[in-house]
């Protein structure tokens, strides 16, 4: 059966650091790579680029369309991808799955939409496109969102999580088209990879523990050092917490040392208190990269603001998690998190913090409540009427304590003091000399994006334009 699966454009990435990280859509290589195995022809198709959905249906005649959703933010630019898909091929059916899909749900429960995956795909897909080639029995189908002629309902969920060996490699080759086109920071192109899912902590802030119930599974070694080794030169490991297990992560390092495997730069995300305590793990990760970046979620510049957060680790994680990574010459970028109901002595308290331990490559965000989060659930009243593009984590959803205007304020300041600013320590220049002469009008390209982040005006612009009519 012929399948098409659609990575949608995100919609409104006007803020944020969305102009420099465009990675591949490794879930929908997992599923190719799946669907394959079963006899099936998939296409993907990265809308981020030309053509768009209509081409696409036309060229490919799917039976099946499966469309990704990463983020609360792209529920809208899916509905209306689905509606696209539906004019062009009446016949087809239509999946919506991805991590915002199975956390919320209810969001995209509309007539363009047949059926939400509310679970890992690789096991759900297969069995759903058996279905659909077969004329079998949808709701026998597991971890789906139905649309019956009575409503949507649930199917029985997954007897037990999916193991992340049932596919062993992604199908790269089916985004080979658009490889060049994916980058990260300063490097072009980037490879995309999973060691291990899940996380087991539980910060208040975050979707991802909430659909896992805290589990984290892992991939077979053996197929990890066979994705790096295939991969190219820069690497970012899409891990929700990398090193989570010091044993396997040893091992994995031996075996790609054994396999020969060195890169020009990689990426990992992980947490301060893990760094804390696994100075030998990270010696041994460090020689496998000629620039090594580690992405730290620092949170907050102060022990009260991590506790409310519900971090489970505290202030002095961060300034030791930061000594020891530096010592061992790695880089590191990190984000915090900004709360609506600071006052004024909270920033200053932000800009000190980044200042003395020089954190200016970190980046800020507004605390967003995040459909499928305890988090939204609280503040669901509050949030009512707001359209899904301003879940980026840089509009507000509500009005702040000290009012919207002071606010922009002092959160473009807090970006102006971050290495983001071409006016500020780092000019055009010093960006330019970091990357090869071919990549030149993309990094300029990317900064001149960004700057709006230096810019008051513009985000009180944007928020004036988008918030609800009824006001914050």
């Amino acid at each position: 059966m012929k399948i098409l699966l659609l990575r949608p454009h995100p919609g409104n990435d006007r803020f944020g650091l969305g102009p420099f990280f465009c990675v591949e859509p490794l879930g929908l290589e997992y599923l190719g790579a799946a669907l394959i195995s079963q006899g099936h022809e998939v296409t993907i198709a990265d809308l981020r680029f030309r053509p768009g959905p209509a081409t696409w249906v036309r060229r490919t005649r799917p039976a099946l369309v499966g469309i990704g959703c990463l983020h609360a933010l792209e529920f809208d630019q899916v509905i209306a991808t689905a509606r696209e898909v539906r004019r062009t091929n009446p016949a087809a059916f239509i999946l919506v799955g991805g991590h915002a899909a199975a956390a919320y749900p209810t969001a995209l429960e509309c007539d363009e939409i047949d059926a939400i995956c509310v679970d890992d795909g690789e096991e759900i897909v297969p069995a759903l496109a058996e279905a659909v080639e077969k004329g079998g029995r949808l709701g026998e189908v597991p971890g789906l969102r139905l649309r019956t002629p009575d409503g949507w309902i649930s199917t029985p969920r997954l007897a037990q999580r999916t193991s992340l060996d049932l596919v062993p490699l992604p199908a790269r080759h089916l985004v080979e088209r658009h490889r060049s086109g994916y980058h990260c920071l300063l490097f072009k192109p980037v490879w995309l990879i999973e060691t291990a899912r899940g996380c087991p902590h539980n910060c208040s802030f975050c979707s991802v523990w909430q659909l896992y119930d805290r589990s984290c599974r892992e991939r077979n070694l053996e197929a990890v050092v066979e994705d790096f080794a295939s991969c190219g030169d820069a690497v970012f490991v899409a891990d929700d917490l990398f090193w989570y297990n010091p044993a396997r992560s040893l091992a994995l390092a031996e075996a790609l040392k054994r396999r020969g495997v060195f890169k020009r730069w990689i990426l990992v995300q992980t947490r301060t208190d893990l760094i804390r305590r696994s100075t030998e793990l990270m010696e041994a990760w460090r020689p496998l990269a000629k620039d090594f970046d580690i992405f730290l979620g620092l949170e907050a510049a102060s022990d009260t603001g991590l506790d409310g957060l519900d971090k489970g680790a505290g202030l002095e994680d961060s300034i030791e998690a930061v000594r020891i990574a530096r010592e061992l010459k790695f880089g590191i970028n990190g984000n915090f998190l900004v709360d609506t109901d600071w006052e004024e002595s909270d920033f200053r308290e932000l800009w000190g913090f980044v200042e003395q331990y020089g954190l200016q490559r970190a980046g800020f965000t507004i605390r967003t409540p995040l459909p499928g989060t305890e988090y939204y659930r609280q503040m669901n009243e509050r949030v009512a009427g707001q359209q899904w593009s301003n879940y980026d984590m840089h509009h507000l959803l509500w009005e702040p304590r000290i009012g919207a205007k002071r606010f922009f304020e002092l959160y473009a300041e807090t970006w102006r003091r971050s290495i983001l600013n071409t006016a500020g320590d780092k000019g055009i220049m010093d960006w330019i000399r970091q990357v090869r002469p071919s990549q030149i009008p993309y990094i300029i390209r990317v900064l001149w994006r960004t700057q709006r982040m230096m810019k008051p005006v513009e985000y009180l612009k944007e928020h004036l334009a988008t918030r609800p009519k009824a006001g914050l």
